[in-house]
Order: structure tokens, then C-alpha cells, then sequence
């Protein structure tokens, strides 16, 4: 089950999009949720008796044009909605149980997305176990490739393995980009580096964090990089024309690189396509 948050944005319209191909692809249903949040309009002093009416019927249209979305895009896929009281966050953090993933727009109304990385897509993407896909409202072309950034820490690997079934499915390239940085030790300046043995032991990282990957999805074409550089840039510049970028949620690797924290919330923040997060 694939679960889509919905707000009647222009970013969640493309959330549901992107949803709605992908349970195509994986034959997934699809379910469309709506949080009806009352906080906002709890502070007043005379509450407005009617307000809770328009709040549900507002939700309860919002869901029918996504519904209706999905059917005239993708009318083979199966599509379910829910209404849900409570803050968007909570909402969709308890709708993660059970899911595959979770879609959100990357900017709502106050919904699920109301800042890019606001407090909905940290909140989700820093506690659900599922991937998290943040989708932009500006559509681009398809390139027919994926990005995924490797480092070698363990928590890399759901994210290598969640690109490849991506790029499985779509006939896709995959684009396996590792960022490295020098050590930087500020007692000992003195110290110096051959940049090249640095390289070839980053590139050899790279090929062997691939290595089992490579052997499950013999179809999928892969491009090998190795970046000096902050992983964020480097990500971000790989991503530039790609269809998604993917990420670990968390992890560091030896040469100092993370991957979240600072790095997938940068990445979410400066990619120009769909971010995955994975953990």
C-alpha cells in the first residue's frame, strides 16, 4: 500500500502523480489521505459552531479530485481515501504503519507539506521506517535515470536497494554517486595526502558497496561516480536532470560524508526532481 498525502495543493496533485505511476509499476493500491487539522482555527475566542462541517466537506472534495486524478491517469490502479482528524505529521506517521511508502508534495496549503522540509516531512521522514518521497510541483521532462547516493555505512544499503528496484521497474538508468571529502585535522596542517590513492580507494568503495546489488538486478545499466566534494552539491548537481534522487535517511561514512541529518534535508531542499528517503 502506497499512501499519498493530499491537500489540494499543486505540489500534492503532483504527489498524486508520482504515487499513482509508481502503484502502477509495484501493483500496489493506493491510498489517498486527508488530515483535517482544527488547531489553526481553535484560538479564537468565539468558535464558529459550522467550522468543523466545512473543514470535513473542504477534505471531502479535496480527496474526490484526487481520486479522480488517479482514474484518469492511472485507471488500473486500485484507490482508497481516508479522512483523518489530527496535525498532518501524526496522521501520516500512523498511516505508515503497514505502507510501502509514503508521498508528500514538497509545498502544501498548511497540509502535509506547508514548508519544503518543514516540521510534516522532517517529522515523517526522521521516524516512519518506510521510504518517504518528497515530490515538486514544477514537472520535468523524463530522463529515464535515478541517482542514488552511496557511502559505506550500513544504513546505506536500503537506499541501494530501493534505487534498484526503482530503476528496475521503470527500465531506468541508475546513477550510484559517492561524495568524499579530505579529513581535516586542524593540529596537524603538516600532514599531506595522495589525492589519487584517495580516489582510487573511494572508487573502490563505491564498486564494492554495489557489488551484491549489481548481481540481484543484472538489468539494470549502472554509472559509477566519485565526487570530491560536500555531499549535498554533489548530489544535488547529479540530480540536476535525473527523475529521482535517493537517500539514506541517517549514516557517515569513513571519509566523513553523511547521509542525513544536513545531507538529505540539503538534498531535499535543493534537488530539482523527487526525493526519496529511505531508512
Amino acid at each position: 500500500m502506497i499512501v499519498v498525502g493530499v491537500d489540494g495543493s499543486v505540489a500534492a496533485r503532483a504527489a498524486v502523480e508520482w504515487a499513482a505511476a509508481d502503484a502502477l509499476r509495484t501493483r500496489e493500491p493506493l491510498r489517498l489521505v486527508h488530515a483535517v487539522d482544527r488547531t489553526p482555527y481553535q484560538i479564537g475566542r468565539f468558535p464558529t459552531p459550522t467550522l468543523p462541517d466545512v473543514l470535513l466537506r473542504e477534505g471531502r472534495r479535496i480527496l474526490d479530485e484526487a481520486v479522480a486524478l488517479v482514474r484518469e491517469r492511472q485507471p488500473q490502479v486500485e484507490v482508497e481515501t481516508r479522512e483523518v482528524e489530527g496535525a498532518p505529521a501524526l496522521v501520516l506517521r500512523e498511516e505508515a504503519e503497514g505502507a510501502s511508502g509514503i508521498v508528500v508534495g514538497s509545498r502544501g496549503l498548511g497540509g502535509f507539506a506547508g514548508a519544503l522540509l518543514g516540521s510534516v516531512s522532517t517529522h515523517v521522514a526522521g521516524h516512519v521506517r518506510c521510504p518517504v518521497v518528497v515530490v515538486r510541483a514544477q514537472r520535468q521532462p523524463v530522463s529515464g535515470e535515478i541517482v542514488v547516493g552511496v557511502d559505506d555505512s550500513p544504513e546505506c544499503r536500503p537506499a541501494l536497494a530501493y534505487a534498484f528496484r526503482q530503476a528496475e521497474l521503470r527500465g531506468a538508468k541508475l546513477r550510484a554517486v559517492h561524495a568524499w571529502q579530505l579529513p581535516v585535522h586542524a593540529f596537524a596542517p603538516e600532514i599531506a595526502y595522495d589525492v589519487d590513492e584517495i580516489r582510487v580507494a573511494q572508487q573502490q568503495l563505491l564498486t564494492g558497496a554495489l557489488e551484491s546489488f549489481r548481481a540481484e538486478h543484472p538489468a539494470v545499466e549502472i554509472i559509477e561516480e566519485t565526487h570530491s566534494g560536500h555531499p549535498v552539491d554533489v548530489l544535488t548537481a547529479a540530480g540536476a536532470q535525473a527523475d529521482l534522487v535517493v537517500v539514506g535517511s541517517h549514516g557517515r561514512g569513513a571519509m566523513g560524508s553523511a547521509l542525513l541529518g544536513s545531507v538529505s534535508r540539503g538534498v531535499l531542499h535543493h534537488a530539482r526532481c523527487a526525493v526519496a528517503v529511505v531508512r
